[in-house]
C-alpha cells in the first residue's frame, strides 16, 4: 500500500507520527508537499506531478494542510479524488471546515448547542451586535485566525466597543461570540475518527488566559466524556462530513457548546494526554476504505 501524507513540513510532530505508524505496517509512506504539486487535467485523465515526476499507484491520502495555503491544497486534495484515490478529509469538508461561519451555521442547522454568535459585515452599530451576543463580556475572533491568534476577549462593553470599530477600519471580518464563563479558560478536544471519538482531553488556558489553545501554552489532560458531549462530537464530525475530525467543545450550564470543528487536528497533545496511538488509528481508517 502507499500512503500519500500531504503535508508542507515533513518534520511536524504530526506528519512525522502518521509516518512511522504506516511504516510499522510495511506500507509505502511518500510525504508530499501540496503547495509544489502540478495539476493536469485533461479529459478523463486527471494526474498529479510532484518534483518533476507523476505520482502513480497511491491507495490513500492523509491532507494535513495548512489554514494559509487552503485553496491549493484543496485543488490537490479533488485531484486525487478525481483520480479515484481515497481521501482522508474530502476537499469539500475540507473547505467547509476551514470557513468559520460556514461550520457554524451547518453546526447550527444540525441543532448543535453553540456560544450565541453574531456576524456582520462590518457594521457600524457595535453596540447592537454586542448585546446579541448576549453582552460583554464577549470573545472576537477573526475569521481568518488559527491556533488562538486573532482571538480576543472584550472584559467590558467599551473595549469590545472599541475592538469591533478597530477591526471594522481594517476590514477585518470577526465573529463576536458569548463568553461561556462557567468554563474557565478551559475547553475539550474530541478526536473522531470514522464516526467514533478515539481519545479526548480537557484543555486549560494558563493562568489568566481564557485561550486554552496548547499552542498559547495551555495544559491538556486525558478527560472521559459524557454522553452527550461523545455525542455532540460525533454528530458535529458527521454533519461537517469529515472523517478524521477535532471537536473542540465548551462544557457549559446548557451543555456542551461546539467552538471549531478542526479537519486537520494535530497529533501531539491528544498522543500526550490519552498515550494513545492516534497516527496508528487513521492509518487504520485509511487501511479500511483504501482500494489495495
Amino acid at each position: 500500500m502507499k500512503i500519500v501524507i500531504l503535508s508542507q513540513n515533513p518534520n511536524l510532530y504530526s506528519t512525522k507520527r502518521l509516518v512511522e505508524a504506516g511504516e510499522k505496517k510495511g506500507y509505502e509512506m511518500l510525504v508530499v508537499n501540496h503547495g509544489k504539486c502540478d495539476l493536469v487535467i485533461e479529459k478523463k485523465k486527471p494526474g498529479l506531478i510532484y518534483k518533476g515526476e507523476e505520482l502513480l499507484n497511491v491507495n490513500g491520502v492523509i491532507p494535513r494542510i495548512g489554514a494559509s495555503i487552503t485553496f491549493y491544497g484543496t485543488a490537490v486534495v479533488r485531484q486525487f479524488e478525481m483520480m479515484k484515490v481515497f481521501t482522508a478529509v474530502e476537499s469539500q469538508a475540507l473547505v467547509r471546515s476551514r470557513d468559520k461561519l460556514r461550520s457554524l451555521q451547518i453546526l447550527s442547522r444540525a441543532g448543535l448547542g453553540l456560544p450565541k454568535t453574531v456576524f456582520s459585515n462590518y457594521s457600524k452599530d457595535v453596540s447592537t451586535i454586542i448585546d446579541n451576543a448576549g453582552g460583554a463580556p464577549v470573545v472576537i475572533k477573526l475569521l481568518e485566525g488559527t491556533q488562538g491568534l486573532g482571538v480576543v476577549l472584550a472584559e467590558n462593553r467599551n473595549s469590545a466597543e472599541s475592538i469591533l470599530e478597530a477591526f471594522n477600519g481594517l476590514k477585518a471580518r470577526v465573529i463576536v461570540q458569548e463568553f461561556i464563563k462557567e468554563a474557565k479558560g478551559a475547553d475539550i478536544r474530541a478526536f473522531v475518527i470514522d464516526g467514533v471519538v478515539v481519545g479526548a482531553m480537557k484543555r486549560q488556558g494558563k493562568e489568566g488566559e481564557f485561550r486554552s489553545n496548547l499552542h498559547r501554552g495551555g495544559s491538556a489532560n486525558i478527560i472521559e466524556l459524557t454522553d452527550e458531549e461523545e455525542n455532540a462530537a460525533i454528530k458535529a464530525a458527521r454533519v461537517m462530513g469529515l472523517g478524521v475530525a477535532g471537536v473542540d467543545m465548551l462544557q457549559s450550564s446548557r451543555g456542551p457548546l461546539i467552538l471549531e470543528v478542526n479537519s486537520s487536528p494535530g497529533l501531539e497533545g491528544i498522543e500526550a494526554a490519552t498515550g494513545k496511538d492516534i497516527a496508528g488509528l487513521i492509518i487504520k481508517y485509511v487501511e479500511r476504505h483504501a482500494e489495495h
